[in-house]
């Protein structure tokens, strides 16, 4: 029985070390990623206002919700009384339905800056960036305060602190409108930006060639404001149809004196698309691959649970799920500025800064 004893209470230890440190991991990451979109004038864009507003929402989650959970895990009993139960679930609810509802708006901010770039680029001032925000803000209030308010009405014990739907209309509700609904929109705005990127990709690709190379047809060059979008799915890379060393530029002197051959010059440009295509699509797939792996099995076990009655996950199972959800929180602030060397740049600043302080 000691020894038995002894193995949980050092399983509980390394598993409360293990939250914490995700829980200082995701409040460290996203103060660093509004840190920087503070201080750094070239990052203070419209479309970087709604991953610094994303990066708040996180940050909340990492401050108000995970050191609680965290207690309520280890102590396996609510604590705290039921005010503060109420004060606590009405935050999580809230600022994880707003984590999600941030990724559809930079969703649709990504789509509307590489399908119609031009006139976009107009619309897209700090005040709308600002407008979407609040918006987002206010779905998020809408769509977590019915399912709360219901709670008040039932009966719950005093040791526990969940949220649980009696009636599949407020199921269907919250996880509707927190989830299910947003997916499906990312989803499709993904699937179309991959799309735009990839015709916008093969015009940049194809632009730069000859009026000889592309049999006398002349193709439209793609716009700078075109190329700004595209960055915003994959970092710009050195072009590889300069020559880079002088051993190149000689033999490709000895091949034709003044131009690179047109069908090698071809090959290289469908190259660049090529490979362009490609960081768009890992970047896209990184994107969704989190979001979906992080919160589907969660929002499949609420209706689960909130529809059968007889159906009740352990309590080991719904803290594994809701803890993979707030993992969310962690990888946000990763995936959205890692491939922004603009982003790079600042972090390395900062960190260089906090070195030398």
């Amino acid at each position: 029985k000691d020894f038995l004893s002894c193995t949980l209470s050092l399983g509980m230890i390394l598993l409360s070390v293990t939250l914490s440190v995700l829980a200082v991991l995701t409040t460290a990451i996203n103060s660093l990623v509004i840190t920087a979109i503070i201080v750094t004038r070239k990052l203070h864009h419209p479309a970087n206002y709604l991953i610094c507003s994303l990066a708040v929402t996180d940050l909340l989650v990492a401050i108000l919700v995970m050191p609680f959970s965290i207690v309520y895990i280890v102590k396996e009993t609510w604590v705290m009384g039921q005010v503060m139960c109420s004060i606590w679930l009405s935050v999580d609810v809230t600022c994880c339905t707003c984590s999600i509802l941030h990724l559809a708006a930079i969703a649709v901010d990504r789509y509307r800056a590489i399908t119609d770039a031009v006139e976009y680029s107009r619309k897209r001032t700090s005040f709308r960036a600002a407008i979407m925000i609040s918006v987002v803000w206010l779905l998020s209030i809408l769509i977590s305060i019915p399912p709360l308010l219901w709670r008040h009405h039932k009966i719950n014990a005093e040791d526990q602190c969940f949220i649980k739907h009696e009636h599949i209309a407020f199921t269907l509700y919250s996880t509707f409108g927190a989830f299910y609904i947003p997916l499906i929109l990312i989803l499709i705005l993904y699937y179309k930006i991959y799309r735009a990127a990839k015709i916008l990709y093969h015009k940049r690709g194809v632009s730069h060639l000859s009026k000889a190379e592309m049999n006398g047809h002349t193709i439209p060059k793609s716009s700078d404001r075109e190329q700004q979008s595209l960055e915003t799915l994959s970092p710009p890379e050195k072009s590889v149809s300069e020559p880079s060393t002088e051993g190149d530029r000689v033999r490709l002197s000895a091949q034709s004196p003044n131009v690179q051959p047109h069908r090698e010059r071809s090959l290289q440009r469908q190259r660049i698309s090529g490979t362009r295509e490609r960081k768009a699509a890992t970047t896209l797939g990184l994107i969704l691959g989190a979001f979906v792996i992080c919160w589907l099995p969660f929002f499949i076990q609420e209706v689960i649970v909130n529809t059968c009655s007889s159906c009740s996950p352990s309590s080991e199972m719904a803290n594994f799920l809701t803890w993979l959800g707030y993992l969310n929180s962690l990888i946000n602030p990763l995936i959205y500025t890692i491939f922004n060397e603009d982003f790079k740049k600042a972090f390395q600043k900062l960190v260089k800064c906090c070195n030398y302080y």
